[in-house]
């Protein structure tokens, strides 16, 4: 079971197997039919279109011959808006997952300890990203298109964040402390 693609499905209500079966919209088919309504392509499109994705050979023999134009792929408004939204989700969801460990790794040992940049960055952004992804989850579909219109440039910016301190910190700070600790043991 999935969640449609087709229609604004939010408990899973698609079943597939060699076919496809939406019990929400009805939609029903199988893999070229599914390709054609997503990519709003006609089947022999979406078929040329599955065999240019997948490397399948196939053999025209009294066909058309096969165009060496690509296939172009029609991205409904719908599809787009979905795609930004799943984006937004991972990203905020890694952003969070990043918070929690900062919110232990970073965390002082003593009162007198100072504060370790990502500490505070994790107190001060956990709840606001926690919010964000709970309008996502269970929000309106207005709501949840607010967050991901209002939030784009912003969920950009996280990513970037992400991959800038993941590129520069392999390792947290008790990875760190574990393996300064197990050189002393030598």
């Amino acid at each position: 079971m999935a969640c449609c693609p087709f229609h604004d499905d939010k408990h899973p209500s698609m079943k597939v197997d060699r076919r496809f079966h939406c019990f929400g919209c009805q939609a029903d088919g199988d893999v070229i039919d599914f390709a054609a309504r997503l990519f709003g392509l006609n089947k022999k499109e979406a078929a040329l279109k599955l065999a240019e994705d997948f490397s399948v050979s196939f053999d025209a023999k009294g066909h058309d011959p096969p165009r060496r134009r690509p296939v172009r792929r029609k991205i409904s408004e719908e599809l787009r808006y979905r795609q930004a939204e799943q984006k937004c989700f991972r990203v905020l969801c890694d952003y969070l997952h990043l918070l929690e460990r900062w919110e232990k790794e970073y965390a002082p040992y003593t009162p007198e300890e100072a504060w370790n940049p990502l500490f505070v960055e994790a107190l001060q952004k956990k709840p606001y990203t926690e919010y964000l992804l709970d309008i996502l989850l269970s929000g309106s579909m207005e709501e949840r298109a607010c967050v991901v219109a209002e939030y784009g440039k912003e969920v950009r910016k996280i990513e970037q964040r992400i991959s800038e301190f993941t590129a520069s910190h392999p390792a947290g700070r008790y990875e760190r402390s574990r393996s300064l600790s197990a050189g002393a043991e030598r």
